[in-house]
């Protein structure tokens, strides 16, 4: 799978907005069929900052993804509201979903 991380900085103005100023851009994507999860969450450091952890099948589901109409809307809509270019991690990893944290193991309680 392609694993992404990204970090947005939002203008401070619309930060408490960002949610909904991605949200179109947000439920196109996850309805991609290569997506496998595309969540936000919000930085408890920085209430400017937002970060996105995104996940595709494979490298064609990604070409998919930034090809898409509302990839290419996005690039047009979204920058105006951001503080600066988002940074991202992008790689390659050879697992389709979320791995246990075993050191953390929570045992059932019954």
């Amino acid at each position: 799978m392609i694993f992404i991380t990204a970090k947005f900085r939002v203008k401070h103005e619309y930060a408490d907005q960002w949610p909904d100023i991605a949200d179109v851009f947000t439920q196109e994507t996850r309805s991609e069929p290569g997506c496998l999860w595309y969540d936000w969450s919000r930085s408890v450091e920085d209430p400017n900052e937002y970060v996105l952890l995104e996940a595709f099948r494979d490298d064609e589901a990604g070409a998919a993804h930034v090809n898409s109409e509302h990839f290419k809307t996005a690039q047009k809509t979204l920058p105006p509201y951001l503080a600066e270019t988002p940074r991202i991690i992008n790689t390659t990893l050879p697992q389709n979903d979320w791995s246990l944290l075993g050191e953390m193991s929570v045992q059932s309680q019954k």
